[in-house]
């Protein structure tokens, strides 16, 4: 058994890099929700010791001095350009499982080793050539050996040029690699679980391979023995050609500025209440709870408030009009005067298949399937948005977050085409 495991190189930054040649080769960051902090970075940023989630307040002087750019997240362009590459590279085997927006997993079950260090080779020229995006690839007899192959391909180690299978690495090379790498780069052991393994003398990848299973179960979990046993070659997760259905689903931003009046929240709330219907609807499922959240920012020096209202429904439903009107009422519930508030958020609960659903003899649901898919098809066609109730307002609320170093919206805007001079 083999996977692959195909990852994006700083993939926020290469998606503006294809549409903006005059950023390949320099500093560029790209920042979170109101533009606060680094969430992707070029090789370039990295070399000046720009850190991953440093706020852009705190870069400027060093922006000034050595040219940094730094980009507002366009999410509609990166969920595109994710949704092109995911495609492309599910022409290259028989079995993907999508891991996040710029990973995936691919089955190269059958592929003796010159085939496969072939076929990564293929994948990043393609990906290249189409697309316009630098990706590496991981080969591994598990995924987990799949996902730390990709770390190193990245990092260019084990004589790696971008693409890394680790059986064509002998024993006692492939040992040294290991031990040379902290325990903390293996996938699920997170920073304060690789503090604990470190105290017990497990500090490198090589160490966690050879430690004791009875001791890794007894004192942590079912989860790292497995882990280890994947470190070891033994296949203990499989393929997941389909994503499970969340069970929950939260929509919720923080202000661009503090808000302190019922009118403008309401218009947040049913904002996120869309965004979270469109999802629901896009799983299948219907929500039998909602829940409203508003909060005050625990940063500032002002008093403080924290809001909480979950309605249940009588009847499950997926109805953006239906969960908007329910969302505004418990909204009214919970929101005081008098205090400035930071962020609103809806989560839709108690999730099941739209598909068996048992209608209530006492309770009458005005049924919007028709709409509501004309909605989703409208949107998905002009972008989100383009049909939306009219308690969302209008696009230039003072709500929404700062993005004022937003890109075009090249892929997903017919007004914003790149267009050759």
């Amino acid at each position: 058994m083999s996977f692959a495991l195909v990852d994006g190189n700083n993939f926020y930054v290469s998606c503006e890099r294809v549409f903006d040649p005059k950023l390949q080769g320099r500093p560029v960051v790209v920042l979170s929700n109101n533009d606060g902090c680094v969430v992707s970075r070029s090789d370039e940023a990295k070399a000046l010791g720009v850190k991953m989630g440093a706020p852009w307040f705190q870069l400027r002087a060093l922006a000034a001095r050595f040219g940094i750019v730094a980009l507002s997240s366009n999410y509609a362009l990166y969920a595109d350009m994710s949704s092109r590459m995911m495609a492309v590279l599910a022409a290259f085997a028989p079995a993907q499982e999508v891991y996040s927006i710029d990973e995936c997993f691919l089955s190269l079950h059958g592929l003796a080793l010159p085939e496969r260090l072939r076929l990564g080779a293929a994948i990043r020229q393609r990906v290249r050539q189409w697309l316009g995006l630098p990706v590496c690839v991981g080969i591994g007899a598990t995924k987990t050996l799949a996902k730390l192959a990709n770390h190193c391909a990245k990092k260019r180690l084990a004589g790696s040029d971008g693409v890394c299978d680790f059986a064509a690495l002998p024993a006692a090379e492939l040992s040294a690699l290991f031990s040379s790498l902290p325990v903390g780069e293996v996938w699920g052991v997170g920073p304060r679980l690789a503090q604990q393994l470190s105290a017990l003398g497990i500090d490198s990848v090589e160490a966690l391979r050879r430690a004791d299973a009875a001791l890794l179960r007894r004192r942590f979990s079912v989860l790292l023995e497995r882990t280890q046993r994947e470190l070891n070659g033994v296949p203990c997760l499989t393929l997941e050609d389909v994503a499970p259905n969340k069970q929950q689903i939260l929509s919720s931003r923080s202000f661009g500025q503090l808000v302190g009046e019922l009118a403008p929240l309401r218009e947040a709330v049913a904002h996120h209440v869309a965004v979270a219907a469109e999802r629901l609807r896009s799983q299948g499922s219907c929500a039998g709870r909602v829940e409203v959240l508003i909060r005050t920012n625990p940063h500032k020096d002002a008093p403080q408030y924290h809001g909480l209202l979950a309605v249940p429904l009588p009847t499950p439903s997926d109805d953006t009009l239906l969960l908007t009107r329910v969302a505004l009422w418990a909204l009214e519930r919970v929101f005081r005067p008098g205090y400035l508030y930071q962020k609103a958020g809806v989560a839709l609960l108690d999730l099941s298949p739209a598909t068996a659903q048992a209608q209530d003899l006492f309770v009458t649901v005005r049924d919007n399937a028709r709409l509501m898919q004309a909605m989703d098809r409208i949107n998905a066609l002009w972008g989100r948005g383009t049909l939306r109730s009219a308690a969302e307002g209008c696009n230039d609320a003072a709500w929404r977050m700062k993005r004022g170093r937003l890109s075009p919206g090249y892929t997903t805007r017919w007004d914003q085409l790149p267009c050759a001079a």
